[in-house]
């Protein structure tokens, strides 16, 4: 994960919830139903639990409010500060998807929301690869993040993008690492997991892998 998004984050830290409840109306359409795909994604989480990209707790959270054991990761030490005052119950550490504490053993969910997208390709291959050495058998990852069906389906969001005067989404999906549907599947099953889309919202996808035997 480049050091750009650790600054960027840093910078975001403090506005970035009410960025993601739609105050921000660039980005309104990305986090639509935002609370909703949160509260889906923590019922589908068994503990013990490994969040990658805790962000400001929002999902570790409603995790936590469920008894649940949670393991937070995060690279941004702003988004740190601000989730261990929201969410103290929960350990959140300094790390990302790459290079992280291995403090929690067995893992049965390693979940994210609006995070894996950080990663070039090859690193999405080398986290999944470890992610499934690190669950229990039948473990589960469990995103939420914004995917492309195809290229012209990332064409079709950037130019909507631009019609509508909305510039900084349209430099964002044209330049961050967002995955095709197809390809990232083929990732999850090359390193042994059976995967499932579903589409939450214009850009946003759920995704489950179940690690097989």
């Amino acid at each position: 994960m480049g050091i750009e998004f650790v600054d960027l984050f840093n910078q975001w830290a403090s506005s970035y919830d009410d960025t993601v409840a739609g105050k921000d109306p660039e980005y309104r359409e990305v986090f639509e139903g935002y609370d909703e795909m949160l509260d889906r994604l923590a019922k589908l989480s068994i503990s013990p639990v490994m969040e990658f990209g805790v962000g400001t707790a929002n999902l570790t959270r409603k995790m936590v409010d469920q008894d649940k054991v949670v393991l937070g990761i995060e690279p941004s030490s702003e988004m740190r500060r601000i989730a261990k005052v929201k969410c103290p119950e929960a350990a959140i550490y300094d790390g990302n998807f790459l290079e992280y504490p291995h403090l929690l053993s067995p893992i049965r969910s390693i979940v994210s929301s609006f995070a894996f997208h950080h990663l070039t390709t090859e690193e999405k291959e080398t986290a999944i690869k470890s992610f499934h050495g690190r669950l229990e058998k039948e473990g589960q990852v469990i995103f939420i993040d914004t995917l492309f069906e195809n290229k012209d389906h990332k064409q079709s969001l950037v130019k909507n993008a631009e019609k509508s005067g909305f510039l900084n989404l349209a430099q964002d999906l044209q330049e961050e690492y967002y995955a095709y549907l197809e390809e990232l599947k083929e990732m999850f099953i090359n390193q042994g997991f059976k995967v499932n889309f579903e589409k939450l919202n214009k850009y946003a996808w759920l995704i489950q892998a179940k690690k097989g035997e």
